[in-house]
């Protein structure tokens, strides 16, 4: 029997259908119920690196057999030829193999049915690989297919990130079909932001404490299930509660998965190519959200803004098992008072700031809430002192690095949200532009922030963490200027895309660096509370800057239209003027980040940069 052979032509067309068809094959080789087809994990003669190939084989003996498709010129033979062993998972275990051996068809024939011999027979295969089995393991403690492993977490981020503005351009509708009045229409948006920032220690706490892909997949589940009941809703009590199981959902996973990139990739390169991605989910998701909520409005309805996370997010969950490590859980006790005093504490202040927005800084009820939340915080950080478990070691803001990421998060979020917000308004009620097009008007921040975060993550190896955020801070305090400069004749290519194609660099610049020294040299264990951490700067940060700049904005707003007959020219212009105003605050905003990275952050080189990171588990 002659082994099948094909031409370059044919074998780069079935190589190019592979890269699709793979990822798919991955989801059910090697599981305890699948026969037929097992991965076979081998490392790369050139990269070093560890590839996952699915592919059919069998078990006879001590030994396995596989086809050889492509006869000896196959890339994994290669490999597993070079390095003499490789690793396989087959029926939901994992074995090590050695002594690779090519046979006949003859040979091999004992090990297949006789179905799939007639199969090789049609073929034309007629050369097999046989190796030993020289150990088998129950479990493998490392997730071999990164690259999937990596999509799992990266699209989990981001589908977390861009629900806080995906909802934004559907609020009309919803007020519409559900009748919201004013009042109760931001709780639409003040649901979801409440439960994930006053939730989110508590998440990143959880997943140290009771294994971060279980607390992960837990995540992903309860976000899905509040997604599908907005998705439902018929009355605005429903929708907003539906929110909140969506910020609850979305605050266990935020956390987990930035810790899950810490036990699923090694230190050094690969690690930060991996941080690279989530940074520029991270940093991109809220215009992406907003991109998409104007396509699913323009061509759905409102309900599948919310729907569209069902299948995502179940998807996620059924694949993650097979791709992430299953850290050890932890013994201990979680410090209940701790939780619910910094969960009343986080929500009531993020209530607050969001209030102060939208009515003042001395309305009697943003006053309230914002002491009540101070002084939660207050007793929050008195029991940590004193409880035996805390659920926020306070050392974890010992390293002066780790703090100062965490402040230059804080600083990042309040002017991207803002930004977001005011150019929202300005292209949807001064230009016009449909849900769609403002959408599509952000695409440039998008795409922008998620190049950046890849190209950082390399230059970071190379000269380290602090210059870059230092330029990051001074390149969005440009955009932010050039933004300030916006006239009455506002135009989106010279007004808009300019300074919305600075601040992308700017924030790519930013988001990976302090990412990466936030985690820098946490303990295993405490690596969910630092991701939990960097994620409320974030959510803070983004809070007050809207709070306080939205206030300035509508003060500027109100004074340019106090006595004057508000016609439509006027209350565009008077609209440009507040939010002009707003981003000119948000220049020193942006250069108190760049003093502080240069102040605060004393990390130079790469190396405290990466290999402090925590270990994979």
């Amino acid at each position: 029997m002659r082994n099948l052979t094909f031409g370059p032509r044919a074998r780069n067309a079935i190589r190019f259908v592979a890269r699709f068809v793979n990822p798919l094959t991955l989801l059910v080789a090697g599981r305890s119920w699948m026969r037929i087809v097992g991965v076979i994990h081998h490392r790369g003669r050139k990269t070093g690196r560890i590839y996952a190939t699915p592919l059919g084989m069998r078990r006879t003996g001590d030994s396995f057999v596989m086809p050889l498709t492509f006869g000896d010129s196959a890339a994994w033979y290669r490999n597993v030829s070079a390095s003499g062993s490789c690793e396989v998972t087959y029926m939901g275990r994992n074995y090590t193999l050695t002594e690779p051996e090519v046979i006949d068809y003859e040979t091999a024939a004992p090990a297949f049915p006789r179905y799939e011999l007639l199969q090789f027979r049609f073929v034309g295969i007629a050369q097999y690989l046989r190796m030993r089995i020289l150990q088998e393991n129950k479990a493998m403690t490392r997730s071999r297919n990164l690259t999937l492993a990596l999509i799992v977490i990266a699209f989990a981020q981001l589908m977390v990130v861009l629900d806080t503005t995906i909802v934004n351009v559907a609020l009309p509708s919803v007020q519409r079909a559900l009748h919201f009045t004013a009042t109760d229409l931001e709780w639409v948006v003040n649901g979801y932001a409440l439960a994930f920032g006053g939730l989110l220690l508590l998440g990143g706490r959880a997943g140290d404490m009771y294994g971060r892909r279980r607390m992960f997949i837990t995540g992903v589940l309860v976000f899905a299930a509040g997604s599908f009941a907005g998705g439902l809703a018929t009355t605005s009590a429903w929708l907003i509660a539906a929110r909140v199981i969506q910020g609850a959902g979305g605050a266990i996973v935020a956390p987990t998965a930035l810790s899950l990139i810490a036990d699923t990739f090694q230190e050094g390169a690969a690690r930060n190519r991996a941080l690279g991605v989530y940074a520029g989910a991270a940093g991109s998701g809220g215009a992406i959200g907003l991109i998409l909520g104007g396509i699913i409005v323009n061509y759905l309805s409102w309900r599948w803004v919310l729907f569209v996370n069902v299948p995502i997010a179940l998807v996620l969950a059924l694949v993650a098992p097979r791709v992430l490590p299953a850290a050890e859980a932890r013994t201990g006790r979680l410090d209940l008072p701790g939780a619910i005093s910094v969960t009343g504490a986080m929500s009531l202040l993020v209530y607050g700031l969001s209030r102060a927005a939208t009515h003042s800084w001395t309305d009697s009820l943003t006053v309230a809430t914002l002491g009540l939340g101070a002084a939660l915080l207050v007793l929050f950080l008195l029991i940590e002192l004193r409880t035996r478990q805390p659920l926020m070691p306070l050392s974890i803001f010992a390293n002066r690095n780790r703090s100062g990421a965490f402040a230059l998060r804080m600083v990042a979020g309040s002017t991207t949200l803002a930004v977001l917000f005011f150019l929202s308004q300005i292209v949807q009620n001064v230009l016009g532009y449909s849900p769609l097009q403002a959408g599509f008007a952000f695409l440039p921040l998008g795409v922008g922030v998620v190049i950046t975060a890849q190209v950082t993550s390399r230059l970071v190896g190379r000269i380290g963490p602090k210059l870059p955020i230092a330029a990051g801070a001074l390149v969005v305090a440009g955009g932010l200027f050039w933004l300030s400069r916006i006239g009455d004749q506002v135009s989106y290519v010279p007004d808009i895309l300019g300074p919305l194609a600075v601040l992308s660099v700017g924030l790519g610049l930013i988001f990976f660096p302090t990412t990466v020294v936030a985690i820098s040299g946490a303990a295993r264990h405490e690596s969910g509370l630092a991701s939990a951490v960097l994620n409320v700067s974030q959510q803070l940060g983004g809070s007050i800057g809207l709070a306080v700049l939205g206030t300035v904005a509508a003060n500027v707003t109100s004074d340019h239209l106090a006595g004057m007959r508000p016609t439509h020219a006027l209350v565009n212009s008077a609209l440009t003027a507040g939010f002009t105003t707003a981003f000119e605050l948000g220049v020193p905003i942006a250069l108190a980040g760049f003093l502080l990275a240069l102040l605060v952050i004393r990390v130079r080189s790469a190396t405290p940069a990466t290999a402090a990171l925590p270990e994979a588990a």
